[in-house]
C-alpha cells in the first residue's frame, strides 16, 4: 500500500503546476506495471543485465514516440548542450565528428590550438595521450576537453602517413558574425551563424561600422543557421522595427508557456532596406527572425523554405545532474503562421513525421496584405533553385564523399583567392570518377515504392505478370540517376566550391566567395539596388 501511495504522489508531482487534463492515476499505474516488471526483468532474466543500460534505452525509446527534440541527457549530455549553446568551450578549437575507431578533424578554428598546432579537415586522430580512441568505450571527444592551457599529444593519419603533435588547449570562443563588409558602394553584408548571447552585440556593432562605411542597405545572411537564443532573435528584429512590435508567440497546453515576445527598445534603423538570406539550414531562431521581418513587410527574404524547426524546449532539471529537454509549445510569427514543418503526433506507415499537403496550406497576411503561407518554415519572398538542395545532392552531402574529396583535393592543389576560385569542368569529372570508386548510389522514393509494390505482388502471386514492366521501370530509374549527377553539376559544384574554399581561406573565404560568386547575394543587389522593385515586393 505505501508503495502504491509513493507512485500517486510521484504522479502528482510529475504533473503539478498544469491545468490541464488530470490523469495522475493513469500515471501511477503504469509506474508501477513498470516498476515490478523492471524488478522482474533483472531478477529472473536468464544473462546478467545492466539496469542503467536498459533504463537509458528505456526512456530514449520512450521519448522516441514524441518529437527528436525532446531528449534525455545524462551530465555529459548537458555539458555538451550548454557549450553547444554558448560556442564557449575549453579544448583544442574544432569541430570534430565522432566515428567507431577514429576522431575526424571537420573544421579547425582559424588561430586557435589545433589551427595552430597545424590539423587540418580530414585528419583522423587514432590516439590521445597514449589513449587509443578505438579502445575508448566513452566519447572519444571527451579526451580532447580539459583545462585551459594543459597540453595533450596527438597521433593522427593523414594522406596515409601518421603524424604525432602537442597541443595546448584553450578557451574557445568564437564569433556569431563571422564576417561583415561592403559588398557594393552602399550595401553592406553582413553573415549572422548562429544565435549565441553576443549576437545580438555583434550584429549591432557590425551595422553600425556598416553604416558609416556607406551602407544605405543591408543584407542578413542566415543562410545555415541553426538558431540559438530566442531573445537575441528578438534583439536583433529589434533594431529594423519600433518599440512594443510582436515578433512572435508561442502557444501551449500549459497556459503559463502561452507567451508574446515584443520588442523591447527603441530601433537602430526603421527605413533601410534589407535583404534576409535563408535556406533549409535556416532553423528556429533564423526563422523567428526572417518571418517576423516578413510579416511586417520590413525585408524581402530571398533564397529556398528554411528547415521548419517551430517547436520550443525548455531543459527540467532531474535526479544525479541529470536533465529532460521536453518540448513545452510552438513558435508563431506575426500573421499566426506556425513555423513547425513536421508533424511527429501523425506519421506514415514508415513511421516518419508527415508534412502539411500544400493544398492544405493556410493563407495568412502580412502586415501590409501580402498573402504568405504556413506549411512548415519560412517560404521566401524570391525563391532560387540554387538554394534548394536536390535529392541527389542531399543524398551525397549524407555522405562523406564532399568532404573526403575536398579533402583529398586540397592535398593536391594550389588556390590562391576564394573570391576567384573557381571548380573545372575536369575537377568536376574527377568528383564523378571518385564517386564511382565509392560505389555512391542513392535509393528514390520512387524506387522504394516500386519495391513494396512488387513485395505485394509476390504475394498475391502477380509477380511474374509484371516481371517486365517492373524491370523496365527500374531500369529507367538507373539512368536517370546516373544523369542526375551531370543535371546537378552547377549545385555539386557550388557544395564541392564551399567545402574546398574552408581547408584554404577557413570560414570567413567562404563568405568572400558568396560575397563574389553567389547567385542569392548577386539576387540581393539587384534587389536592394532597385528602390521601385524593392517597394513593389513588399507593398510599401
Amino acid at each position: 500500500m505505501k508503495k502504491k501511495l509513493l507512485l500517486i504522489a510521484l504522479a502528482i508531482g510529475l504533473i503539478s503546476g498544469t491545468t490541464y487534463k488530470s490523469d495522475f492515476f493513469e500515471i501511477a499505474k503504469q509506474l508501477e506495471i513498470f516498476t515490478v516488471m523492471f524488478k522482474e526483468l533483472n531478477m529472473n532474466y536468464v544473462d546478467e543485465t545492466n539496469p542503467g543500460d536498459l533504463m537509458d534505452t528505456a526512456i530514449k525509446n520512450m521519448l522516441n514516440e514524441l518529437d527528436p527534440y525532446t531528449v534525455f541527457m545524462n551530465e555529459q549530455d548537458v555539458e555538451a548542450a550548454r557549450i553547444n549553446q554558448t560556442g564557449d568551450f575549453t579544448g583544442i578549437g574544432a569541430s570534430v565528428r565522432t566515428l567507431k575507431d577514429k576522431l575526424v578533424i571537420v573544421e579547425p578554428f582559424k588561430d586557435y590550438a589545433a589551427d595552430k598546432a597545424g590539423l587540418k579537415a580530414g585528419d583522423e586522430i587514432i590516439e590521445i595521450d597514449n589513449t587509443v580512441v578505438a579502445d575508448f568505450q566513452d566519447n572519444a571527444g571527451d579526451l580532447l576537453r580539459g583545462a585551459a592551457g594543459s597540453k595533450l599529444t596527438i597521433k593522427y593519419l593523414r594522406q596515409g602517413k601518421t603524424y604525432t603533435v602537442e597541443v595546448t588547449r584553450e578557451s574557445v570562443e568564437r564569433n556569431a558574425v563571422p564576417l561583415y563588409q561592403m559588398i557594393g558602394d552602399n550595401t553592406g553584408y553582413i553573415a549572422l551563424s548562429k544565435f549565441t548571447p553576443t549576437a545580438a552585440a555583434e550584429v549591432k556593432m557590425a551595422m553600425r561600422e556598416l553604416k558609416t562605411d556607406g551602407a544605405e542597405s543591408l543584407v542578413l545572411d542566415l543562410r545555415g543557421n541553426p538558431g540559438g537564443l530566442l531573445v537575441e532573435a528578438i534583439k536583433i528584429v529589434n533594431f529594423f522595427v519600433p518599440k512594443n512590435q510582436l515578433v512572435v508567440t508561442t502557444k501551449s497546453k500549459v497556459e503559463k508557456y502561452n507567451k508574446a515576445y515584443a520588442t523591447q527598445q527603441e530601433p537602430e534603423d526603421v527605413n533601410i532596406p534589407l535583404v534576409v538570406l535563408i535556406d533549409g539550414g535556416s532553423a528556429s531562431a533564423s526563422e523567428i527572425v526572417s518571418g517576423s521581418l516578413q510579416d511586417l513587410d520590413r525585408a524581402v527574404v530571398i533564397g529556398s523554405r528554411s528547415f521548419g524547426k517551430g517547436l520550443v524546449q525548455r531543459p527540467k532539471k532531474l535526479n544525479y545532474g541529470t536533465q529532460l529537454k521536453v518540448t513545452i509549445s510552438r513558435y508563431y510569427t506575426p500573421s499566426g503562421r506556425c513555423i513547425q514543418a513536421l508533424d511527429y503526433w501523425n506519421r506514415d506507415e514508415n513511421g516518419k513525421a508527415v508534412r502539411v499537403e500544400k493544398n492544405n496550406y493556410t493563407e495568412f497576411k502580412t502586415k501590409n496584405g501580402r498573402s504568405v503561407f504556413d506549411g512548415g518554415g519560412i517560404k521566401p519572398d524570391i525563391e532560387l533553385t540554387s538554394s534548394k538542395i536536390s535529392p541527389i545532392v542531399k543524398a551525397i552531402l549524407n555522405g562523406t564523399y564532399v568532404f573526403d574529396f575536398a579533402t583529398d583535393y586540397y592535398y593536391n592543389n594550389d588556390v590562391n583567392s576564394p573570391e576567384t576560385f573557381k571548380l573545372s569542368d575536369s575537377d568536376f569529372n574527377a568528383f564523378k570518377t571518385y564517386l564511382k570508386k565509392q560505389n555512391f548510389d542513392f535509393k528514390t522514393d520512387t524506387e522504394k515504392a516500386l519495391d513494396k509494390l512488387f513485395q505485394t505482388a509476390k504475394g498475391e502471386n502477380l509477380d511474374d505478370a509484371i516481371s517486365k514492366q517492373h524491370k523496365a521501370l527500374l531500369a529507367d530509374l538507373k539512368a536517370y540517376k546516373n544523369d542526375a549527377i551531370d543535371e546537378n553539376k552547377s549545385q555539386l559544384i557550388q557544395v564541392l566550391t564551399d567545402e574546398i574554399l574552408k581547408r584554404y581561406f577557413y570560414k570567413e573565404g567562404l563568405y568572400k566567395h558568396f560575397i563574389a560568386n553567389n547567385p542569392e547575394l548577386l539576387k540581393s543587389k539587384d534587389i536592394l539596388s532597385n528602390k521601385l522593385a524593392y517597394k513593389r515586393i513588399l507593398n510599401l
